[in-house]
């Protein structure tokens, strides 16, 4: 069997970003200056405007991007290993506004100990925004390391944040 891989680009207030996906759902979310080892990709990628998962992924982060929508409802096809799954699934659990930490997000997939793997597994979401790695934090409460930089992690927790008070180190 085959698989399909299609993308779109489009623009948006933290750059352009690169959306992928498959018959089978959204596969990644890329940054414009993304690390091209960080998301790899077995299968050809054809561009296409028309494929369904890519435009409501694009209609879907424009009404994220203008503060109408706080909950993604898009079909995602992560592609991963077990651990790395069980990662994303949990960042998809981070409501909306919230943050964790990496120590939360191991006891969470029941894993405690497992703090730096969970740490190399968010840096590798390629879903970014809708697996909302941007939500996960140093214990510390500052920001860590983020694909798409530090400044678009702290752009998309303020977002978030609309009315409340958020400190972003």
């Amino acid at each position: 069997m085959t698989l399909n891989y299609f993308y779109k680009t489009m623009p948006s207030p933290v750059g352009e970003l690169k959306l992928v996906a498959s018959d089978d759902g959204l596969i990644a979310v890329l940054w414009e200056n993304d690390d091209p080892k960080r998301v790899l990709f077995y299968a050809a990628v054809q561009e296409s405007s028309r494929h369904p998962v890519l435009r409501e992924a694009e209609q879907q982060l424009q009404a994220y991007f203008a503060g109408k929508l706080e909950a993604f409802t898009l079909k995602l096809a992560f592609r991963g290993t077990e651990f790395q799954r069980k990662v994303w699934q949990a960042l998809t659990t981070i409501p909306f506004g919230e943050t964790r930490s990496y120590g939360q997000i191991a006891a969470q997939i029941g894993h405690p100990a497992a703090v730096r793997a969970v740490g190399a597994a968010n840096g590798r979401n390629p879903i970014s925004i809708v697996a909302p790695c941007h939500r996960v934090i140093g214990a510390n409460g500052k920001l860590t390391g983020f694909a798409g930089g530090l400044t678009a992690k702290a752009f998309l927790l303020r977002l978030e944040a609309k009315d409340q008070l958020l400190r972003v180190a």
